[in-house]
Order: C-alpha cells, then sequence, then structure tokens
C-alpha cells in the first residue's frame, strides 16, 4: 500500500463496505420515502416577492474554494456547479407562517438527470466523488442561518466527523443524504430565503418584517444526530494515494482553470484582446463560425482555442427576426434583448463545470447573471455600450432638451435586467473596454484597450473634392441620441453643406432650410469637417474612419473616443462648444477666399 505521509492511515475502504452501505441507505430511502408520501406538511415553496424588501435579516457566508491542493480542485469545483444548480430553487422563496421547510422537500434528488455532477462528499473517513457532493454546505448555511435567525429546528443531523475549519467545528454544521438524512426548520413568522454565490463564497440570507430575536419556539422535540466535536483529518480520494483503494482516483485528465469567452457581434479591439490573454486550455463560444460562414460580425479568430462552440440555430433565428423589423424603434430594442437572452442560454447549456473563469460580452452579462451560471466564477466584462441605468439616464436627459423627438423616449428596459447589469457589473473581476466614456465609470477595475484603426492603404488615397460650401458629415442617421437637434441648433445660420449617412427617422422635414444631402457614396472625399454630437455612440467606426483619412473630427465625450488623436471632443449636448467647434474649423480650412469670408448666411 502506498500513502502520501500527510494523509491519515486507516482501514481501506472495501467494495463489501461500500455494497453494505448502498443496501442500507436504499431502505433507509424507502422508508423515508413512504413517510413523505403521508406527510402533508411537507411541501415545495415557490419564488415570491412579498418579503424582498423585508428589513429584518439574518446571514451567513461560506468559503467556496477549500481544496488543500491542486489535486482536488475537480472535486471542488464540482462542489460549487452542484450549489450553483441547487440555488435555483431556493433563491427567492418564501415560506409562510408555521410551514416546515425541508431541505429535500425544496431542492429535489440531487442526479446527472437535472444538472448535477460530482462534488466532494465526506463518507467514511474519507473525501470522495459523488453525483450531488458539497450539497452540505448548502445544508450547513441554512442551518447556520437558522440558528442565527432563531428558528425551530425540526429536524438536524450533525456530521460523524468534524473537519477542521467548517461549520461543523463550532456544532453548526447539517449533513444531509437523500432522503432520509434532511435538514428541516420552521418559523412562527412568515420569513424569505435569499441564496446567491459570489466568486468565493455561498451567501446565505433570512429577511423577515419581524425581528427574528421576537420568535417564539415551540417546545417540540428536536430529530438530530449529534456528533462527537472532536475534529479528525481525512483523506482525500484525489491525493491518498492508496492505490489497493477501490475509490483511488487516477489522474485527473479534466483541464481546470479553463477559461470561456462568450462573444456576441464582432469587435476588432475585442478579437485583439483574446488572442493576447487566451491559453491553450480556453473555449470560444461564438454564435457562429464568421469566417467559415463569411460572416464579417461573427469573424472571430477562432485559432488556438482548445474548443470553439457555435449557436448556429439561435443565431439564424435572430438573423431572420432582424430583418423583419424597422431599422429602429422600440420592437428591434426588444428584439434584441429577447435574442440576447436566447444567446446566453445557448451559451449555458454548453458550459460545463470545469470552466471557472469567464470573460462575457456586455448584452449577454445580465442575462447569465440571473440565470445563476456566475455564480462561483471569476467574470470579466467585454463592455461595448453604456451600462442601462446610465443609458436609460441619458436618454432622458436628451428627451428633457427635445421633447417633440419620436425616438429619445421610444424604448425603456424592464427593471429587472437594469437592476441584474447593476449587480453583475459590481461583482465583476475586470471591465474591459476602448471606449473611453465608458472607462471613466469604472476606473478601478477597467482595462482601457486601443481603438484599433482602419487601415488606409497608399493605392486608395484619394483626392477630395471640394464643392463650393464646407462640407460637414454627420455620420449617423437622423435620429435623436446621435445629437440631431443639437447639430441642427448648431448649424442654425452657418452657410455649410451638410452630409448625412442615414435615415431621416424624426420626420421628412427634419433639415428643411438646410442644405442637406442624404448619401453614403464617397463621404470621406467630400469630408472637410466629420461632426458627431450623440448622446449615445457605442461603436465610432466612422469617426476612425475620418481619423485614419486625416479628416478632422468633432465628436461629443458620449461617442468615447477621446484617447485618439485628431478628435476635438466637446461635453454631451454642448451647443455652443459644437457650433465653436465648427466655425473654427471652417475658418482653419484652405477655403477660396469668398468662402471665408461668408460662413454664416440668414435664415
Amino acid at each position: 500500500m502506498k500513502l502520501n505521509d500527510e494523509h491519515i492511515l486507516r482501514e481501506t475502504p472495501s467494495r463489501k463496505q461500500a455494497a453494505i452501505f448502498i443496501a442500507k441507505s436504499r431502505l433507509l430511502q424507502l422508508k423515508r420515502g413512504l413517510e413523505n408520501l403521508t406527510n402533508s406538511k411537507i411541501k415545495r415553496f415557490t419564488v415570491a416577492n412579498t418579503l424582498k424588501d423585508a428589513t429584518f435579516s439574518v446571514e451567513s457566508k461560506t468559503e467556496l474554494w477549500t481544496q488543500s491542493n491542486a489535486a482536488e480542485e475537480f472535486m471542488t469545483a464540482g462542489k460549487v456547479h452542484n450549489l450553483r444548480v441547487a440555488i435555483q430553487k431556493l433563491n427567492g422563496i418564501e415560506i409562510p407562517a408555521n410551514q416546515i421547510f425541508s431541505f429535500w422537500g425544496q431542492i429535489g434528488r440531487a442526479n446527472k438527470r437535472r444538472g448535477f455532477v460530482e462534488g466532494r462528499e465526506l463518507r467514511e473517513g474519507c473525501i470522495v466523488p459523488t453525483i450531488g457532493g458539497g450539497l452540505c454546505q448548502l445544508s450547513n448555511a441554512l442551518y447556520d442561518a437558522a440558528l442565527k435567525a432563531n428558528l425551530e429546528i425540526v429536524e438536524r443531523h450533525a456530521h460523524s466527523q468534524v473537519i477542521a475549519g467548517s461549520l461543523a467545528e463550532k456544532n453548526r454544521d447539517a449533513t444531509i443524504f437523500w432522503n432520509y438524512v434532511d435538514l428541516r426548520f420552521r418559523s412562527a413568522k412568515a420569513f424569505r430565503i435569499e441564496a446567491k454565490l459570489d466568486a468565493n463564497h455561498l451567501i446565505v440570507r433570512f429577511k423577515s418584517r419581524e425581528s427574528f430575536a421576537q420568535l417564539q419556539k415551540s417546545s417540540l422535540p428536536v430529530v438530530q444526530i449529534k456528533n462527537n466535536h472532536s475534529t479528525v483529518s481525512v483523506n482525500n480520494c484525489a491525493s491518498c494515494g492508496v492505490e489497493s483503494c477501490f475509490r483511488s482516483l487516477k489522474t485527473q485528465t479534466t483541464n481546470f482553470g479553463r477559461k470561456a469567452f462568450l462573444v456576441d457581434e464582432f469587435s476588432p479591439e475585442f478579437d485583439s484582446y483574446l488572442q493576447q490573454n487566451k491559453r491553450e486550455n480556453d473555449v470560444l463560444f461564438v454564435p457562429l463560425d464568421g469566417k467559415r460562414f463569411k460572416k464579417p460580425n461573427y469573424a472571430w479568430t477562432t485559432k488556438g482555442f482548445s474548443k470553439v462552440k457555435q449557436s448556429v440555430v439561435t443565431t439564424f433565428i435572430r438573423a431572420y427576426k432582424s430583418r423583419k423589423l424597422a431599422a429602429q424603434g422600440a420592437a428591434r430594442q426588444k428584439n434584441l434583448l429577447e435574442m440576447a437572452n436566447k444567446l446566453t442560454a445557448s451559451y449555458s447549456e454548453k458550459l460545463t463545470y470545469d470552466v471557472t473563469e469567464i470573460c462575457v460580452h456586455q448584452n449577454l452579462l445580465p442575462f447569465l447573471w440571473r440565470s445563476g451560471e456566475l455564480g462561483g466564477r471569476q467574470f470579466d466584462v467585454l463592455m461595448t455600450n453604456l451600462p442601462l441605468k446610465h443609458l436609460q439616464e441619458r436618454l432622458d436627459f436628451g428627451f428633457s432638451r427635445s421633447p417633440e423627438s419620436s425616438t429619445l423616449a421610444d424604448f425603456r428596459a424592464e427593471n429587472w435586467l437594469v437592476e441584474a447589469e447593476i449587480e453583475a457589473l459590481k461583482n465583476a473581476r475586470k471591465i474591459i473596454t476602448p471606449h473611453t466614456e465608458i472607462a471613466a465609470l469604472f476606473p478601478d477595475k477597467c482595462e482601457l484597450l486601443s481603438w484599433k484603426m482602419p487601415e488606409v492603404s497608399p493605392t486608395n488615397d484619394f483626392v477630395k473634392s471640394k464643392s463650393a460650401k464646407f462640407t460637414i458629415v454627420f455620420p449617423a442617421s437622423t435620429v435623436g441620441r446621435k445629437g440631431v437637434y443639437e447639430l441642427r441648433e448648431a448649424l442654425r445660420g452657418v452657410d455649410a453643406r451638410l452630409i448625412i449617412l442615414g435615415a431621416e427617422i424624426e420626420g421628412g422635414n427634419f433639415w428643411r432650410g438646410f442644405d442637406v444631402e442624404s448619401t453614403k457614396e464617397n463621404w470621406l472625399e467630400k469630408a472637410d469637417l466629420v461632426v458627431l454630437p450623440a448622446f449615445v455612440e457605442h461603436k465610432p467606426r466612422r469617426l476612425l474612419q475620418a481619423v485614419a483619412n486625416k479628416i478632422p473630427v468633432v465628436a461629443s465625450r458620449a461617442c468615447g473616443v477621446e484617447n485618439v488623436d485628431g478628435v476635438t471632443v466637446i461635453e454631451n449636448g454642448d451647443v455652443d462648444s459644437l457650433r465653436d467647434e465648427i466655425v473654427k474649423s471652417m475658418r482653419g480650412n484652405s477655403l477660396p477666399s469668398a468662402r471665408a469670408q461668408n460662413l454664416f448666411v440668414e435664415v
């Protein structure tokens, strides 16, 4: 027998002992199952919001990643995954007064069919991998919170052995084993259970509208098994080295420490970031392989990842629905959110428990957070847009200035979505973005990327065509969030020609009285100045095109290009500064003398 020095020498478990244990447990499970069938007091509670804002609360917080060496990490990761699955049945439930909470009655059986995997379980002095292993950490936390809340304990069983550092050392543990070893408690007043995982902790919280200290308990006897309070060292099937034991595990081939990159629309900045930061075991999740399908909007570099997982069906459904909608409006925004949710669900189904880190595109973030998949994992966010809360405040600000706009108030996200994003961003390890305004919102944890400038081939140099008037290009549609009301006001009386690169969504007469052309043809050749005073701009690609072609740019801070040479930045909504910069550019431009002398016209 080979035995590592740090492990305890004890009798090696045999297959006969294991068979006897299984036989006994099956009989006990059958007996308890029959008892539960006739026990109308055991029920499953539903999620509710009646006590969500209750002021009295108690909390139990315990560490997740407690493995002592790398060989045990696969069991700890399995435990964390099992907790992730279990708390979906627990978080947000509300238990009426005098109703009995049963751990197994609420969670149900832990098996593969329901998404549980092998996690760590203490059995006969050894930590062994079993399906659903690790749920004792949840039952421990529930029991600990129940004691803090002064609830009535109806049934509780202590672990037969105490592991150093666990709640069992304080006699605040509750072991469970389907279905005959249960944890049950109740309260004289209604209460709510909230459970979540952050990157490193399991957090269980009880809430009530009345102080827990005032609750009165009954005198019913407690069904329980007590421990002997003596701390022991235990062996671990992943590292004990007892090769003669039938439970002894071979070296794990599962790649732990693996990171998953969950992306959506292609971004050259993020693609470069992924290539620089991926490891050979990492996994890439893409809507589809854009290079293979010749879809430039999904043209992510897939080389160098251990696996590339696609959601082709979801992506084609999204494309079909998108083609049937108008380019702007509430219906399109709702569809974008709906399909982001479906893409997130598709990705979630493909996530494996050995993924311990995630890097996720922002539009998928609130849905992934709400699903619980980020619990117990470190995660970073590829930030493309303003957070929903800031975005909607910005649109509200624009609408307060231009209430006649048909687009600035046409859509707002549901509150739960906004709140989910706020909570997720708060828990994110790092925010990654090239957008300077977004970066400024997260000064303590943002990695600011450089914008990728478009390549300009010398063979494509063009000779700028000069019109009789100074030509300003507005690189967007006529829509309120792009600052068209501010631009229109700034251009009043200015003798300039305006080229619009999009539709006039604010109304066909929006630019009446101005010299305006709506075209995308040869706009770089015609532009003397590119102007974008947007309230919201997340993809300033045309501004970067202009800069790359040495065309001066005036843009609002919302465009996120403060770190780009050749861009003059003005404050959002600042009409006076916008007008000043336009006039300054006109005066500095190499205009014919007649044009230079007549910058303004009567309107």
